[in-house]
């Protein structure tokens, strides 16, 4: 344990935060996504676990992670299949946690998230069972002080 920090920031995804760089994406996956075969093909090559919710995932790791300023919606969600202009309410949780570091979302196609999730730096399943409980982060920077 360190103090001040989340203690569901593990060692394993504090060290994978802080080798993320400006514009890496980290997804924040709920307990059906397909985190292992997705996982594969990130930059990190397998997936974290968490039992943590994604709202509470996400708390912890925006205590920590700037969001991308540079892009218009630094965060992403997976569209509900047949309905996506609907706000899922996991994703409705959420928004005040996002929008709180400055960020807003957009939501994209079912298949088109699993794809941007393969280009990711890692993948973290949590054990989230609201469905549609899937984010993908994109890294800021952290400004110099003063």
């Amino acid at each position: 344990m360190l103090k001040g920090l989340d203690p569901l920031l593990s060692p394993d995804l504090l060290h994978t935060l802080a080798a993320m760089g400006h514009g890496d994406t980290i997804v924040v996956a709920d307990a059906n996504f397909p985190a292992a075969s997705v996982a594969i093909d990130t930059v990190l090559g397998r997936e974290l676990r968490t039992d943590a919710d994604a709202v509470e995932a996400l708390r912890a790791i925006l205590s920590v992670l700037p969001l991308d300023s540079f892009v218009p919606k630094p965060v992403t969600t997976m569209q509900v299949v047949d309905d996506p202009a609907a706000v899922p309410p996991i994703v409705a949780a959420a928004l005040p946690l996002i929008e709180a570091e400055g960020g807003s979302v957009e939501a994209v196609e079912r298949f088109d998230f699993y794809d941007a999730a393969r280009t990711a730096f890692a993948v973290l399943q949590t054990s989230e069972r609201r469905l549609y409980g899937n984010f993908i982060l994109k890294k800021g920077v952290v400004p110099p002080d003063g």
